[in-house]
């Protein structure tokens, strides 16, 4: 039995090692490892993929919804709308900033923010709303935009899983005032280290992120307002210019991966597979699927089969303890707890081979099977 990670990072740079190792050495050569041509080339080829006008390189994801939160005047009495099915650092920023984090829960079917339900939430403090585009697909964003524009409010996204994805013809950055991405290794790109970006279509606004971003200076010792040490390094961005002409090819390999996962489960009972929106273009970064029954006893059976199966995520937001002075309780977000109840995280990357797409499919239909049975 051979086993199958989550995420094959090794499977990934042998199949670019000559690229890879080329940019690396060129940083190391010139020694320019903080800014840089690395850092601007990679700044101008990335809002070209995403189609948008501006990029500005940052040290992380967290970093990049921090910056933009603060570039739009985010603060103190200020609230954001977002969902607590994501990650953590979705909200981190609008913690850090002091403003008010107002949840809002999901669509059981996508896994992203419901609309419907963003207008109840909506308050005279109300300044920005946050979409997280998860697990690849983007978040209604034409629902959401029309909310936005009714009451004069922000819309920023966040992006950390979905370079590349589109709704409608149009990829994230392209919606709201901007979105976030973040390159952790594990993403559909990855840096070899933290990393992340604001793409936004507005001007004043890349300004503003690109110098608060790098100490609020105007020159190398001049500083016109107080800023961060969150730049995207050199080596990061070199990589992330290495791979970024791959990007589609292997975007396009994943949707293959999930089509066939979306055949070989068809049907079977106890499995509902990730649907995807109309007019959606689902970059599957996490294939997401729910699972009736024993949800932990699935998983366990699937690791045990030496399948690097996960869940994103097992602990809503407002069920975490670092939040628990937000009052939030078990019931608040009903949709959102029972999808972090049954869904299973399927292993997909680009350079999967049918056997083990294959495997995964067998094994995981006879174990859900066995246990329909019992």
């Amino acid at each position: 039995m051979s086993k199958i990670p989550l995420v094959d990072l090794k499977a990934q740079y042998a199949s670019i090692k000559p690229e890879i190792d080329a940019a690396m050495a060129r940083v190391v050569e010139n020694t320019s490892f903080i800014g840089g041509k690395e850092v601007s080339d990679f700044e101008a080829a990335f809002p070209q993929f995403q189609q948008t006008k501006y990029s500005i390189g940052v040290a992380s994801g967290t970093a990049a919804i921090f910056l933009a939160l603060l570039a739009l005047g985010v603060g103190p009495g200020d609230e954001v709308i977002t969902t607590p099915h994501t990650f953590i650092a979705s909200i981190e920023p609008i913690e850090t900033l002091g403003a008010k984090t107002v949840l809002v829960d999901i669509d059981p079917v996508t896994f992203n923010i419901d609309p419907a339900k963003i207008e109840a939430a909506i308050t005279p403090r109300t300044k920005v709303i946050l979409p997280v585009h998860l697990y690849g697909q983007l978040a209604p964003m034409d629902a959401i935009m029309a909310i936005a524009r009714k009451h004069n409010l922000y819309v920023v996204e966040d992006a950390a899983q979905a370079h590349g994805a589109e709704l409608n013809g149009k990829r994230a950055g392209a919606w709201g005032a901007a979105a976030c991405f973040s390159f952790y290794p594990g993403k559909n790109l990855g840096a070899y280290g933290d990393g992340g970006a604001v793409c936004t279509n507005d001007e004043a606004l890349a300004k503003k992120i690109a110098k608060l971003k790098d100490h609020g200076r105007t020159t190398k010792y001049e500083h016109d307002e107080i800023g961060y040490g969150e730049r995207l390094d050199s080596l990061q961005a070199a990589i992330l210019g290495a791979k970024l002409p791959h990007l589609d090819a292997w975007n396009a390999a994943r949707h293959h991966h999930a089509e066939y996962y979306n055949q070989a489960l068809a049907g079977i009972p106890g499995i509902t597979t990730p649907p995807e929106m109309s007019g959606a273009r689902h970059i599957y970064h996490i294939y997401c699927i729910r699972v009736e029954g024993d949800r932990d006893e699935i998983l366990k059976e699937l690791n045990a089969r030496g399948i690097g199966a996960g869940i994103h995520y097992p602990v809503p937001l407002h069920l975490q303890p670092a939040l628990a002075d937000h009052g939030w309780k078990l019931g608040d977000f009903p949709l959102t707890e029972q999808a972090a109840k049954s869904i299973i995280s399927l292993p997909i990357y680009p350079e999967m081979t049918m056997e083990q797409l294959s495997q995964i499919t067998e094994d995981l239909a006879d174990i859900v099977g066995a246990q329909v049975k019992s």
